[in-house]
């Protein structure tokens, strides 16, 4: 199991208008097939006089390899939910699906044109989207004496390492979100530097992110 990839943490709508052909991409964040193709015929029925509605998502899943599906919605083949989902491959984004809408403006565009309008808002949309890096890992719960804490402050902070939580009373817990690899070697570091004065406890897996600069548990 991949032990981290790039979500949609806040979903955005990117627009591009190329030959008076209005392109709208939405980006939604998604955890099934099911809910991808739901949005999907939303938003259909949103932009029901629209000419295309070309979509593409990738779904994580349990398996090394994700989901992939796209449609080019009437549009020449290869033209549009290829370009949409190539876009979302080199981004190494996973849970997301795009729509992008196409508005026809009377003009042609050809193939190159089209390809590169559906990739160019496809792009916007994850421009105006916030990305997160999903991180499996776990939580690591230390407990310290005063003497101790300055060490274990130290060893953390030249990590980068912020706490998620802290409690001060005679003794001191701290709790931080740890990356599944890092968690052995930050244990050795804290142990040694600390002359084993420290107990440490692993709470269960889970995934986290670094969210506005902050480590947060996500579903």
């Amino acid at each position: 199991m991949a032990e981290n990839y790039k979500i949609i943490y806040k979903e955005g709508t990117g627009e591009l208008v190329e030959k008076k052909s209005r392109f709208i991409a939405q980006i939604r964040p998604v955890k099934s097939e099911e809910e991808a193709l739901a949005f999907v015929e939303e938003t259909r029925k949103k932009y029901w006089d629209a000419r295309h509605n070309c979509y593409a998502y990738i779904i994580k899943g349990e398996g090394a390899t994700p989901t992939a599906r796209c449609s080019d919605d009437g549009e020449p083949s290869q033209t549009a939910g290829k370009p949409m989902l190539d876009v979302l491959l080199g981004e190494e984004i996973r849970n997301i699906v795009v729509v992008v809408t196409r508005y026809f403006g009377g003009t042609l565009l050809g193939t190159g044109g089209l390809v590169r309008a559906y990739s160019s808002s496809t792009q916007a949309g994850i421009r105006a989207s916030v990305i997160i890096t999903r991180i499996r890992g776990l939580k690591l719960n230390i407990k310290t004496d005063y003497n101790g804490l300055g060490k274990v402050q130290y060893i953390l902070g030249q990590r980068g390492i912020k706490l998620i939580d802290s409690i001060y009373t005679e003794n001191v817990e701290l709790s931080v979100l740890l990356p599944l690899g890092e968690v052995k070697t930050v244990e050795a570091e804290i142990t040694e530097g600390t002359n084993g004065r420290v107990k440490m406890e692993e709470g269960d897996e889970c995934w986290f992110a670094q969210i506005d600069g902050e480590p947060q548990i996500v579903a």
